[in-house]
């Protein structure tokens, strides 16, 4: 999966699949399973860090992390979120800290959040050559000056956000928690994949957690997460049998034993 071909797929109707991955193992079983396209998100900070908001994580902390899942990899696209105070100074910040990402990992595209207010950025990372990603809507870096993770509900501004976003050359937009029917419309109106996270069916695509939609992180998972598996509770299960197994004597027994 190619840049190219990742906007082509809208153009052919072809929805597209996007799942995070933070480490090698689980970005190998995303490519083998098929995915087009693994993010590594800043949400490490909250899913891999245990921190309440993805505000702390670091450039050198999303590079670490990036550099594992791009060397699984073989034919997913790999997009990087640029973290909190990495391209919001200046444009010229913003291109330093992408291109470093990718050199650095070898994945093929940057992501970041913002719209209007970020339209300047992302043209001069398109005038760079380097591959930019659009989110609009919920915009986790800005959980505090929002108060929350709330539904992003202005419809006239959420489709000035994607629009100024596409024509600055970004090459997707990811859509969150934005009620259905104004994420419709957005993507009627923009000539760029949609990805949707908590927007509803009728975007170009999806993104989820890995880890919500496995069910490893309870049930306290967002209303739009549907969990394909329980995950959680197999790990758990496991685990209690192993520790039985062990206190009993009857693990390791003679088959897993060397001679």
């Amino acid at each position: 999966m190619t840049v190219p071909r990742f906007i082509d797929a809208k153009k052919r109707g072809q929805k597209l699949s996007v799942l995070t991955a933070y480490d090698f193992l689980w970005a190998a079983l995303l490519d083998a399973a098929g995915v087009d396209a693994i993010l590594v998100g800043d949400s490490l900070g909250m899913v891999v860090q245990g921190k309440a908001t993805t505000l702390p994580v670091t450039l050198d902390e999303m590079i670490y992390h990036a550099e594992m899942v791009a060397r699984a990899v073989h034919r997913a696209l790999v997009i990087v979120d640029l973290p909190f105070l990495t391209f919001h100074v200046s444009p010229q910040q913003a291109v330093e800290n992408a291109g470093t990402i990718l050199k650095k990992t070898g994945a093929g595209a940057v992501k970041l959040e913002g719209g209007v207010n970020q339209a300047a950025t992302i043209g001069a990372l398109s005038a760079a050559d380097i591959p930019v990603m659009a989110h609009v809507g919920l915009k986790p870096q800005s959980v505090l000056k929002l108060g929350g993770y709330k539904i992003q509900r202005d419809a006239e501004r959420l489709l000035a956000d994607a629009r100024a976003a596409e024509e600055a050359g970004a090459f997707g937009i990811v859509l969150e928690c934005i009620p259905r029917g104004i994420a419709e419309q957005i993507t009627a109106a923009v000539r760029i994949p949609t990805i949707g996270i908590g927007a509803g069916p009728h975007c170009d695509g999806q993104v989820l957690v890995t880890q919500d939609m496995l069910g490893l992180t309870g049930p306290a998972a967002p209303k739009f997460v549907r969990q394909f598996a329980d995950l959680g509770q197999q790990a758990g299960t496991a685990v209690h049998e192993y520790i039985a197994a062990v206190r009993s004597g009857q693990y390791p027994d003679e088959a897993h034993s060397h001679v």
